[in-house]
């Protein structure tokens, strides 16, 4: 879900910044070279969140802070399936669309008792348009989820009831074969009732009003600084929680990010959390790097409601030229998977996944402009309208645009200018269309291939941005939603994603891998396939 300042202007920015958040060696916390009896986590997620409600999240900034702040009725486990959390029993009905989470005896950090109706509360709220959640589609599956977010029916309609205050009563759609993983996901972790209607801005600090139900709680939010999170006292299973802080950086600088970390001022670097500088990764390789599968892919969205971006030959002819091999391995060099589809392999059932046209097509990208500038009226690419390719603040992101305008100008004759911004910015202009060809990361929420493809289901769907719709594909997607047999939901969901790759509304460059490294003696952090890291059980040995 990415202006420079000159290297000497960024390290005496970055020195008070860390000496102000109690970073470093003279911290007490002894870094990475003596870590016994440390109990202080030091991390950084590069950039302040976009938010930190669970409700109106939907990044992986956010995303990284409320996994440790806030806990839905499960959570994903070592294995990376779904263990009860916040629910200590679930049941499921015959035709599986009737679920009854029975909720633990559990409080908030303020102590209040986490009910069910915080449950309803929170979901109901997301799904209530004025709300503007961009996740909200993520809701859909519950009955008359997506008719109360589009005004075609009530909110009190939604199928999620409180029968009590620890009872929870969920209906369905459909079945819905992965919901018990969504519940672990953060658009469905509860939000304090009582607080929230006292409180609408309870989420933009760390005061008395952000209260949380996870095994850390929010102790400090420095914004665009950092922030620092306490192990939660009140949580149901504080036994389990070892560490007594996290410490959350924000910096947005990978070189300073690894300089921290061999100084042992941070004790993990890299994915899913930061990234690490794609200069260091060969020699990294040669020091332990790790890397691990990763569920997630890098793509262009292109605004298709502006011009030139509106001809779909004009979209193909840009799609092809892009040279992906090139780009993981001059570039990325972390053993990235050129994606010429849009769903990575690392998905189950789309392993072999080796995507819908060939990567570097230059003689079918020159044939698609042809075509394109015929259908507009233009002789030559260099009539076409102004094209800007936009990015968020981020070294990896500003090379592969470099590359990729270069790509663009050498096969094409294109010429593209580049335009950056910090994420908070940026994300908005996206999500607001204001913009022609813009960058974006997406990682499973759950490991399914509809994740990736629902997200371009409809026109004015969250997270879509690029103003495409198809009736065929949502046809498709609508049958794949109902279909029980999993292999021919699958072969559903593949045609749907032919669909896609035809008229891309996205360009896909590549798909992820996790490249990280940690101290060695951080242990028992949970991190999954789909990127998601939990420190409830982190511990130093």
């Amino acid at each position: 879900m990415k202006k420079r300042l000159s290297f000497i202007s960024l390290m005496l920015i970055f020195t008070l910044v860390l000496s102000a958040c109690g970073f470093g060696s003279s911290s007490g916390d002894g870094g990475k070279k003596d870590s016994k009896g440390k109990d202080t986590l030091n991390v950084n997620i590069k950039t302040e969140p976009f938010s930190l409600h669970p409700g109106l999240a939907n990044d992986s900034v956010s995303a990284n802070v409320l996994r440790q702040t806030f806990e839905g009725l499960t959570t994903i486990g070592k294995d990376g399936k779904p263990v009860e959390a916040a629910a200590e029993k679930i049941e499921v009905s015959d035709d599986q669309k009737t679920y009854t989470f029975t909720l633990r005896d559990a409080k908030w950090s303020n102590g209040d008792p986490v009910t069910a109706e915080d449950f309803e509360y929170a979901w109901k709220w997301a799904l209530d348009p004025k709300n503007e959640s961009q996740y909200a589609y993520q809701l859909y599956y519950l009955k008359g989820g997506e008719a109360a977010n589009t005004g075609k029916g009530k909110i009190e309609d939604v199928g999620v009831k409180a029968v009590n205050d620890k009872t929870l009563k969920v209906e369905l759609e459909k079945p819905t074969p992965y919901f018990t993983e969504l519940t672990a996901f953060y658009t469905y972790m509860p939000v304090n009732k009582k607080v929230a209607e006292k409180n609408a801005k309870w989420y933009t600090n760390a005061d008395e009003n952000y209260v949380s139900n996870g095994p850390f709680k929010m102790a400090k939010w420095k914004h665009s600084g950092n922030i620092v999170l306490e192990k939660n006292d009140q949580y149901w299973d504080k036994d389990a929680v070892k560490l007594k802080k996290i410490n959350m950086a924000m910096v947005n600088d990978p070189n300073t990010g690894l300089n921290m970390y061999k100084k042992g001022e941070l004790d993990f670097v890299g994915q899913p959390l930061d990234q690490i500088s794609t200069d260091a990764i060969p020699s990294l390789k040669k020091e332990g790097l790790n890397i691990d599968p990763f569920a997630s892919v890098y793509l262009y969205k292109f605004n298709t409601e502006a011009a030139p971006l509106n001809n779909v030959n004009i979209r193909k002819a840009l799609t092809y030229a892009i040279n992906r091999e090139a780009i993981v391995k001059n570039i990325t060099q972390a053993e990235q998977l050129p994606a010429m589809g849009l769903v990575p392999p690392a998905v189950h059932g789309f392993e072999s996944n080796k995507g819908y046209f060939k990567d570097h097509d230059v003689d079918k990208a020159k044939e698609h402009l042809e075509k394109g500038l015929k259908e507009l009226g233009l002789k030559k690419a260099s009539d076409l309208p102004k094209i800007t390719l936009s990015y968020n603040t981020d070294e990896a992101h500003q090379k592969i645009a470099q590359a990729v305008q270069e790509m663009w100008n050498k096969e094409l004759g294109v010429d593209v200018e580049l335009g950056n911004e910090e994420w908070n910015v940026y994300i908005d202009k996206l999500h607001a269309g204001n913009y022609q060809i813009g960058r974006l990361g997406w990682t499973a929420d759950f490991n399914d291939g509809m994740n990736f493809l629902e997200t371009y289901r409809d026109k004015e769907g969250g997270n879509n941005d690029t103003n495409w719709e198809n009736a065929k594909y949502k046809e498709l997607l609508n049958k794949a939603s109902r279909e029980t047999d999993s292999a021919k939901r699958i072969e559903l969901m593949k045609e749907a994603e032919s669909i896609i790759m035809d008229e891309l509304p996205v360009a896909p460059i590549y798909f992820y891998t996790m490249p990280y490294l940690h101290d060695e003696s951080l242990k028992d952090f949970v991190l999954t396939g789909t990127g998601e890291i939990y420190f409830k059980t982190a511990h130093f040995e």
